[in-house]
């Protein structure tokens, strides 16, 4: 039976790395969407995956980083990374972000 609506409160955190905690909300075939909640000195390291990522920071202050440029991401600020480009994070201050991939990763189902 297929969910049309899936309630963040109804889904478990996973933490994925040291202060990065990741809730897979919903997908289909062609998209993910997934909420994060980051917290304040810790880190995404240098990484690509195929998938393309879209995200919006619903609050704090994120420092990204990809081969070529760093960039501020806060509050009401949205991002984009293509696939396989290479990118991580600093997070500066506690934060929540929302992000959709395209296709879905198989390893976040």
């Amino acid at each position: 039976m297929r969910k049309n609506t899936v309630n963040k409160s109804s889904v478990k955190a996973l933490e994925a790395l040291p202060g990065i905690y990741r809730k897979t909300l919903i997908y289909n075939e062609h998209m993910m969407l997934c909420h994060f909640l980051l917290k304040e000195n810790s880190e995404v390291p240098l990484h690509s995956h195929q998938e393309h990522q879209i995200g919006y920071v619903i609050k704090g202050k994120l420092q990204f980083f990809t081969e070529n440029e760093e960039f501020l991401a806060k509050k009401g600020d949205s991002y984009v990374f293509e696939s396989n480009e290479k990118h991580g994070a600093k997070i500066l201050e506690d934060s929540e972000v929302i992000d959709v991939f395209n296709p879905p990763r198989e390893d976040y189902k």
